[in-house]
């Protein structure tokens, strides 16, 4: 993974669960969600959410990365894959989801919209 994308994943595990997680929705009008907005590429659409908690690297988490749309993930709600908001972020930029990575739950809250 290059530096730049390793960085990045950083820089996103830190606005997520820290301080910046309420900064990423600031601008945010819906008045939903306290953290990042999620695109589903499978579904095409965008989801608010709210970063609950950190959690072990213990049991399946589906992967955030950073896409064309913001962060990105494969499966969403009602889509076969989707794992309820468990997510990885792959922080040591090795591609395997391992304990050099953040973990945490961050439910995606419905309904999607074709906007960010």
């Amino acid at each position: 993974m290059k530096l730049a994308a390793i960085l990045g994943a950083m820089v996103l595990a830190g606005a997520m669960l820290g301080t910046g997680s309420t900064a990423a929705a600031a601008d945010r009008t819906t008045g939903r969600g306290t953290g990042p907005v999620i695109y589903v590429t499978t579904l095409g659409l965008y989801f608010d959410s709210i970063v609950l908690t950190d959690l072990p690297n213990n049991g399946p988490f589906q992967q955030l990365k950073p896409g064309v749309n913001g962060l990105e993930t494969d499966y969403g709600p009602g889509t076969p894959g989707h794992l309820g908001g468990r997510w990885w972020i792959d922080v040591n930029g090795d591609g395997v989801q391992n304990d050099g990575d953040k973990f945490f739950l961050c439910p995606l809250l419905g309904p999607g919209r074709t906007t960010p």
